[in-house]
């Protein structure tokens, strides 16, 4: 989630009906946090090559989700955890009427339950990607895909935090269960994706 991803979405045409429909929710419901338009088409795209079933943590108003929705193929299931009762509430009633998407409540952990998956997106609040992260050997199929978003662009090895090295890319990047790599999506903006070893 991006701190001013709803905002993003303020003057751009042509997009999914229902990624539209999350958007209006986010607004509604004052939440500006949506995943950025650059990351909702890799999120898009990735969704396509699913076979069986794609996870989520942060669902937010749905606006990620809705980017996974509408380029999964017919059948791949999608489950997505939102901690916040109200969110995950609305989100679960935009998303009523779409075949193969469940939406829980509760803490990010709450993944563990439907795995693993083809592809996986942790996001949102709690640790699913920082300081505890998710574990790709659980929750992914082997050679299963995960992207972890919010990261501003590499520009040297070791990655920085604050002038010390960046723990929580550098977790992904070095994990010995995936092969991984920084996919920059905007000047300001990048993503890492990564495989998991067969």
């Amino acid at each position: 989630m991006s701190s001013s991803g709803t905002d993003a979405y303020a003057h751009l045409t042509g997009l999914p009906d229902l990624v539209v429909e999350a958007v209006e929710l986010a607004r509604r419901l004052d939440f500006p946090s949506s995943c950025r338009p650059e990351q909702g088409r890799l999120l898009h795209a990735l969704a396509a090559g699913a076979r069986g079933s794609i996870g989520e943590t942060g669902t937010g108003c749905g606006v990620g989700l809705a980017w996974m929705t509408a380029g999964r193929r017919p059948g791949v299931r999608i489950v997505s955890v939102e901690r916040d009762e109200r969110r995950a509430e609305e989100t679960a009633k935009l998303f009523a009427d779409t075949p193969d998407v469940e939406i829980l409540c509760g803490d990010w952990t709450r993944i563990y339950e439907r795995g693993p998956f083809d592809l996986l997106v942790p996001d949102g609040g709690g640790n699913g990607k920082k300081t505890s992260p998710a574990d790709p050997e659980r929750l992914l199929h082997p050679a299963g895909t995960i992207v972890v978003d919010d990261f501003t662009p590499m520009t040297q090895w070791p990655p920085l935090l604050d002038g010390q090295p960046d723990a929580a890319r550098l977790a992904w990047l070095e994990h010995p269960g995936l092969l991984c790599t920084e996919v920059r999506l905007a000047p300001d903006l990048s993503a890492l994706v990564g495989t998991r070893r067969p």
